[in-house]
């Protein structure tokens, strides 16, 4: 009886000692990983300014470097007289004729109203003498004078007549449209200088820190160059990978510890960000405690480092609390997570799938 409990108790021991239990915190181990930008100017030019070096904090609208726009400032000064011209232009046609201008114009009609009246007597006196009962008293000559000069009178007063009317009318509708459309190509073409004249300015898109500076004034810049590499500040994040036996227990928004060599005793706070669909052998940089090859996903856990204690490619430890509930991640940090592109699978990864 002694041996039977004894034995029954022994394997009661074992059962107990064989309940595996559930996991509350999984390591993985990974690198830093930064996003990091190449700075190049819009427009071709001699750089005349550079102003950060390689280790200096950035601030996000920070000017970096400068073309000379001398030239593009001269035209746009240009530009904007003629845009001063052509303001001057359309403002007179809206305004109209001036009153002096209408009254010049009606004193000219009616001269040419007596000039006309004058033609026409002239011309009575040369049609009597003509006419005259014993002959002609005028000339041939003089009498087709008096007609011509009362034919001319009379159509320059039919002149002079419509001129006081446009006069009074104003400019056409057209014309106004048309100094409209000048005006408006002017500022158009100051605000394309004005456009080049700010793409000579380099600025920082966010803030970040200076990893190379890659040309030097005097230097020809273009589109092509990058003149600066920007390592971003934010957001950091650490890569590592999971196996696929511990990947239903991961979920996005857990929260995770993050230590490196330097600091191991100062846990850094992070969240996990972006999980991978996509498997793929174990990348030979990700140090493990087991070496040998498996299918992983890649996980990216987001850190909070306000200090910069973290480097890009810097290797580091990840706790992640399973216990955690997770949560949604801050769309805006989620997208700038996710766009960095995943880690190409080796030959081996895609001949298995």
């Amino acid at each position: 009886m002694i041996l039977v409990a004894a034995a029954a108790a022994g394997g009661y021991a074992w059962y107990r000692g064989r309940q595996v239990t559930a996991p509350t915190e999984l390591t993985l181990y990974g690198n830093v990983d930064i996003r990091q930008v190449s700075l190049a100017f819009d427009a071709s030019g001699r750089i005349s300014e550079m102003n950060v070096d390689e280790g200096q904090v950035v601030e996000p609208g920070q000017v970096l470097a400068k073309l000379d726009t001398r030239t593009l400032e001269l035209q746009a000064k240009q530009a904007a007289a003629q845009i001063g011209v052509q303001e001057q232009t359309l403002l007179k046609l809206k305004r109209g004729n001036r009153p002096q201008e209408i009254a010049e114009a009606r004193s000219q009609m009616l001269a040419y109203e007596a000039q006309l009246t004058k033609a026409k007597q002239d011309l009575e006196r040369a049609n009597n003498l003509w006419n005259a009962p014993g002959g002609h008293a005028i000339s041939t000559q003089n009498y087709d004078a008096a007609k011509s000069a009362e034919r001319v009178a009379s159509q320059n007063l039919v002149n002079a007549q419509k001129a006081y009317e446009l006069m009074k009318i104003g400019p056409r509708v057209e014309d106004i449209r048309s100094a409209e459309s000048s005006l408006a190509a002017a500022k158009a073409n100051l605000e394309l200088l004005n456009h080049e004249i700010s793409l000579g300015t380099l600025k920082s898109p966010d803030a970040a820190i200076v990893r190379s500076r890659l040309l030097q004034p005097g230097d020809m810049a273009s589109a092509a160059k990058p003149v600066y590499t920007l390592a971003l500040t934010s957001p950091k994040w650490v890569r590592v990978y999971v196996n696929e036996k511990d990947l239903g227990n991961v979920k996005p928004g857990m929260t995770a510890s993050v230590v490196t060599d330097t600091h191991p005793n100062t846990p850094i706070e992070g969240t996990v960000g972006y999980i991978s669909s996509v498997s793929e052998f174990t990348p030979k940089t990700v140090e493990t405690p087991d070496l040998r090859s498996s299918l992983v996903y890649e996980v990216r856990v987001i850190v909070k480092d306000p200090k910069g204690d973290l480097r890009l490619g810097q290797p580091a430890t990840v706790k992640i609390n399973l216990n955690s509930k997770g949560a949604e991640i801050p769309a805006s940090t989620a997208a700038a997570v996710s766009q960095v592109p995943d880690t190409p699978p080796s030959a081996a990864s895609a001949a298995a799938r």
